[in-house]
């Protein structure tokens, strides 16, 4: 099938605001119907969340200020790519980082697209277990603060409206099809160390 009838084509492009993280910018583009029009979007370098899962089957979570919204955001661990990082080094960094805790067995997931109407972010989701605790390394200015939950217990924090990051939501659930069979995932065993 082909989808020559929906896309769209850049015909130019301007940067609008260029900061330490984030790049946003206006493009002009040819619509299928051969008109105009212009699109406003933030180019992102990509992210990684690991839904980490103790050997008694609670899994770590975070709790952190996010800015934005002005309140402590529900979260599983998470970070956006280095420059030249995998996906896989960028979650054994991200985890050992803001948790404390390495894994000796990894699963990707898949990706998701958080915001697929005005950014470029992507987010791989990982999943890791036979965990062990070792020393954080929070960034400067970073302050989180880790709980280990039941899923259960997270499905009523969903359901609660206490749980409210998108990007978590979408781990609960692969994490709950995964225990339920449905959505098989495939563990492969690391036993290099993170770099950080």
């Amino acid at each position: 099938m082909s989808d020559a009838h929906l896309v769209e084509t850049r015909l130019s492009s301007e940067q609008l605001v260029r900061g330490n993280f984030l790049d946003v910018r206006r493009d002009t583009i040819g619509l299928p119907d051969g008109g105009q029009a212009t699109r406003e979007y933030v180019v992102h370098p990509g992210a990684v969340m690991v839904v980490p899962i103790l050997d008694d089957g609670r899994v770590i979570v975070e709790r952190q200020y996010r800015y934005p919204l002005q309140q402590v955001i529900l979260e599983f661990p998470a970070g956006k790519l280095d420059a030249g990082e995998t996906g896989q080094r960028c979650a054994m960094r991200e985890l050992a980082e803001e948790t404390g805790y390495r894994a000796r067995q990894w699963a990707r997931a898949g990706v998701l697209h958080p915001t697929v109407a005005y950014s470029t972010e992507f987010i791989e989701i990982w999943f890791a277990r036979d965990l062990y605790l070792g020393q954080r390394s929070l960034d400067e200015g970073e302050f989180i603060e880790v709980l280990a939950m039941e899923t259960a217990a997270l499905d009523a924090a969903a359901y609660e409206g206490a749980l409210t990051d998108a990007k978590s939501l979408i781990a609960l659930m692969w994490l709950q099809k995964s225990q339920s069979g449905q959505w098989p995932l495939n563990w492969m065993a690391v036993t290099e160390a993170p770099q950080g």
